[in-house]
């Protein structure tokens, strides 16, 4: 069974490591997994063969790149039954399992792709790629249900921009403007990710602290909170539209 805290990254290597023919890969695909930031595992087929002796199955990885795009592998296990050790091989596509299989089992490749589609047909609308787009998903303003406290808005309005470290931070216009806070609301809008930047660990979380002026007007600041840092520290950036912190967000959460 695979680790559900497994990383991305350790998971690509883990399939990549224990396939017999992953060299057969093309370099370009393998470039582009590199920057992977979250995954899935589907599980297709399971087939026992007992007058063939054997036994396979058949998986879909998906996942989810930094530029928005997705690629998936196919994975084949097999093993004979005169034979405990389980073999690995990896696909770019379905036709390519399709003939691997047949040429494994006897079956016909027509046979493979029927009983895969077959699959595909049962498979929950909002699997794979669509489940992984929703991490990085903008939610409507419909979605955000407001429940503000008037509790020293002000205050924390001082205390969000000052523990922001990036330049490109909310200036003072933002902060004289932000004198007029008289209550607030922080929503996460994004829950913690780990991903890795850099090689190393790091986890993401995106916040916005949504404040109603005396005007009666609303201004929100959107906050990130991330340990993709030199030493793994965590560090605050703060930045004045959703776009402006999903756009950093995702620039530090790059597989490199």
């Amino acid at each position: 069974m695979s680790d559900p805290y497994e990383t991305t990254e350790a998971h690509l290597e883990r399939l990549l490591g224990r396939a017999l023919n992953s060299f057969d890969l093309p370099d370009r695909l393998v470039e582009r997994l590199g920057t992977a930031l979250a995954h899935s595992s589907s599980l297709y087929t399971t087939r026992h063969n007992p007058a063939a002796g054997m036994w396979r199955e058949t998986r879909r990885h998906t996942y989810l790149l930094a530029d928005g795009g997705s690629v998936a592998l196919w994975e084949l296990a097999h093993r004979r039954e005169d034979d405990r050790s389980i073999r690995y091989e990896v696909f770019a596509g379905r036709a390519e399992i399709c003939l691997a299989v047949a040429r494994l089992s006897g079956e016909t490749p027509s046979e493979v792709a029927r009983d895969l589609t077959e699959a595909m047909a049962e498979e929950e609308p909002a699997s794979d790629i669509a489940v992984l787009s929703a991490l990085f998903a903008n939610p409507t303003p419909a979605q955000r249900h407001r429940e503000y406290t008037v509790e020293e808005s002000a205050d924390h309005a001082r205390r969000v921009l000052r523990r922001a470290e990036n330049e490109d931070r909310p200036g003072e216009g933002v902060a004289l403007l932000l004198r007029s806070a008289y209550a607030h609301q922080i929503t996460q809008a994004f829950g913690t990710r780990q991903c890795l930047s850099d090689g190393r660990d790091a986890g993401f979380s995106l916040y916005e602290h949504s404040f109603v002026l005396l005007d009666g007007s609303e201004y929100s600041l959107w906050e990130v909170e991330h340990t993709a840092t030199p030493d793994g520290r965590h560090m605050c950036e703060v930045y004045e539209t959703e776009t402006a912190a999903r756009g950093a967000m995702e620039l530090r959460a790059r597989v490199r």
